[in-house]
């Protein structure tokens, strides 16, 4: 299948491995990547710069596919080095950059000197337009069905998703409730040019976090995730645990006067824990509805063949079958 995507970065089919927090290791974006996707390594998750590059060229040991480096701008006050990150990443002739968070904008001169491609995690069409506007190459267009921060907004992209069709020029991907290939088609029919997948590459084999997650995905349901901090308007999706709990009765005590110190046990240095050691009730960590959809863990050459070919069935038998009156009875899984 060929898109403005696939052509722009130069991967086989219109799959995106968004960046994830202690996910997003050489591991799974190299599995992603080999399988025609596009994996991505999550760059923050590396404790400093010289640590990304030795990821970087892990990451290159395993695959000789393009892959990309997820940079995270956050809103703190002692910010990590990114220009020495964005060096790690040009020194390791790394070509394409998921950048989500504030604006990327004072770093787009020293990655398009390097000819990196940029494409921005947006959750809203107003954001959309201004990473169009500092020359980033693409958009992930995030949902509110997205796991992480699907921002303030609370649109779903069965409307997000034409709308950013209606206004951006640049091509984009859909991301949140992205699962197989019944949401690439969907995706595609509202305008986008491939699919962003998070939650759903967690659930995979090669995925280095503990079994303890993965089950728990397969495990939950479509109603098991919560949004907690709307009272401080960094708004995140998480899956349900006993620390959710409590975080969410702290969060009804303090009403409009909550602080994140209020919440710290919750939220801070949980995502080792949970990752890395199983420890499914540590705290928050970030899980889309998509959850619902996911009731295996394959490969990740098995998810993306899988979701190819089920694309390729739905275009060319259901969808085409409406079209010439023969569509089959049976139905889509």
């Amino acid at each position: 299948m060929k898109t403005a995507i696939t052509e722009l970065f130069g991967i086989e089919h219109p799959i995106i491995q968004g960046g994830m927090h202690f996910v997003g290791f050489a591991e799974l974006a190299s599995a992603v990547s080999n399988a025609g996707g596009l994996g991505i390594i999550t760059g923050l998750t590396q404790r400093t710069p010289e640590l990304l590059a030795k990821e970087i060229a892990r990451c290159r040991d395993m695959t000789d596919k393009p892959f990309g480096v997820n940079l995270t701008f956050l809103p703190t006050f002692a910010a990590p080095p990114y220009p020495e990150y964005i060096a790690a990443i040009v020194e390791g002739g790394v070509k394409i950059v998921e950048t989500a968070g504030r604006s990327p904008e004072q770093y787009m001169p020293a990655m398009k000197v390097a000819g990196i491609k940029v494409i921005h995690k947006c959750t809203s069409v107003r954001h959309s337009l201004k990473a169009e506007r500092i020359g980033c190459d693409a958009v992930s267009v995030d949902g509110f069905e997205c796991g992480g921060h699907p921002g303030e907004d609370d649109i779903p992209n069965m409307i997000l998703l034409p709308r950013a069709a209606e206004e951006l020029k640049i091509p984009f991907v859909a991301s949140g409730g992205m699962a197989d290939g019944r949401s690439l088609v969907a995706a595609l029919s509202l305008g986008a040019a491939g699919m962003n997948m998070g939650t759903r590459f967690i659930a995979t084999k090669e995925a280095p976090v503990h079994q303890n997650v993965k089950n728990a995905l397969v495990a939950a349901s479509e109603l098991d995730t919560r949004l907690i901090m709307r009272a401080l308007r960094n708004t995140e999706r998480v899956l349900k645990n006993a620390n959710v709990d409590r975080l969410l009765e702290i969060e009804h005590e303090k009403g409009d006067k909550l602080k994140i110190d209020d919440i710290h046990d919750q939220v801070a240095g949980v995502y080792p824990k949970i990752m890395l050691e199983g420890e499914m009730d540590a705290g928050a960590w970030s899980c889309g509805m998509v959850a619902g959809l996911i009731r295996d863990i394959p490969s990740c050459e098995e998810l993306v063949d899988r979701i190819m070919t089920e694309a390729d069935e739905i275009i060319r038998s259901r969808l085409m079958g409406f079209l010439d009156g023969k569509a089959a009875a049976r139905k889509v899984a």
